[in-house]
């Protein structure tokens, strides 16, 4: 009778530890969890997690491309575990999650810019800042600004750090995604477009090749040389257009958003940065310099 006993209780037991309301967690190499990253950034994020994903089998990251604004918004309100996007969390937005009792983190994990692209009938590829603030500010009549979303990443740094404006110009348009931009533009010759470098950074990418035979990237002058986005004028900021790669986090417990910010700030998430044509922060960059100069 006792021996029964003990049976039934082990069976109770067993039962209560499987049951299907038993919530499992995830750890920093396993589980499912959902993400939400600037659209700007896919490429990269989506080398990041495919990176992950093949060393730690266990683990499930699905990532919704968003604007800025609506990464944050999903943060904020508990959609997400984590916002990737261009910048920390302001004040504000901080103060919103902490009154659900989380405290949010943040980690610059790469640095890109911001690409000014041409369709390749467009001679004019060389531009100091006065006519950029000119263009992008809406002056030239004959020139299009065009860009992914009126709340993008993107269009927030050129109204904060170009324009100093809260709206993008008139003559500007939204056309959803930063692949639509080089589209439009492969097709336009009175148009300028404003991507992330990720998009055209990796060489060993098909899609960024194609595009970079559909569109002319512009070169920005800084201190009478001209520079286009490439890695090493992003890492000595001679390129003037350049901003951090943010993975805000509402994680309250070491779990597989932890996990993956690691590994994107890690060796191996740096090793990628570096591959796809953006500068990582957390490990040196070499950079070497060739004279053209005969001997």
């Amino acid at each position: 009778m006792i021996m029964k006993y003990i049976f039934v209780i082990i069976g109770i037991v067993l039962f209560g530890c499987s049951g299907g309301n038993q919530k499992v967690y995830d750890t920093p190499t396993s589980g499912t969890i959902k993400i939400a990253v600037d659209e700007s950034l896919k490429p990269l994020i989506d080398a990041e997690i495919k990176a992950f994903e093949g060393i730690y089998r266990q683990s499930s990251i699905s990532a919704v491309y968003v604007s800025e604004a609506e990464a944050v918004r999903l943060l904020i309100n508990d959609s997400v575990r984590l916002a990737i996007i261009t910048r920390p969390l302001t004040a504000t937005e901080v103060r919103q999650i902490k009154l659900q009792k989380i405290s949010p983190q943040h980690s610059n994990v790469a640095r890109e810019g911001v690409a000014l692209i041409v369709n390749p009938g467009n001679p004019d590829t060389l531009w100091d800042m006065a006519k950029l603030k000119s263009v992008l500010g809406g002056y030239d009549a004959g020139q299009k600004i065009v860009f992914d979303n009126q709340n993008s990443g993107i269009a927030r740094f050129i109204r904060d750090s170009i324009l100093h404006a809260e709206k993008m110009p008139a003559n500007s348009y939204a056309v959803e995604s930063n692949e639509a931009v080089v589209n439009y533009i492969a097709r336009d010759t009175k148009a300028v477009g404003l991507i992330g470098t990720s998009w055209i950074s990796d060489h060993d990418d098909s899609v960024a090749n194609r595009f970079l035979q559909s569109i002319r990237v512009i070169a920005i002058e800084n201190n009478n040389e001209y520079y286009q986005p490439y890695q090493a004028y992003i890492a000595q900021r001679l390129y003037p257009l350049t901003r951090d790669v943010v993975i805000n986090s509402r994680e309250a417990r070491s779990g597989l958003g932890t996990g993956f910010t690691s590994f994107v700030a890690g060796d191996k998430g740096q090793r990628i940065v570096l591959k796809a044509g953006l500068v990582p922060v957390t490990m040196p960059v070499r950079i070497v310099e060739i004279s053209r100069e005969s001997f």
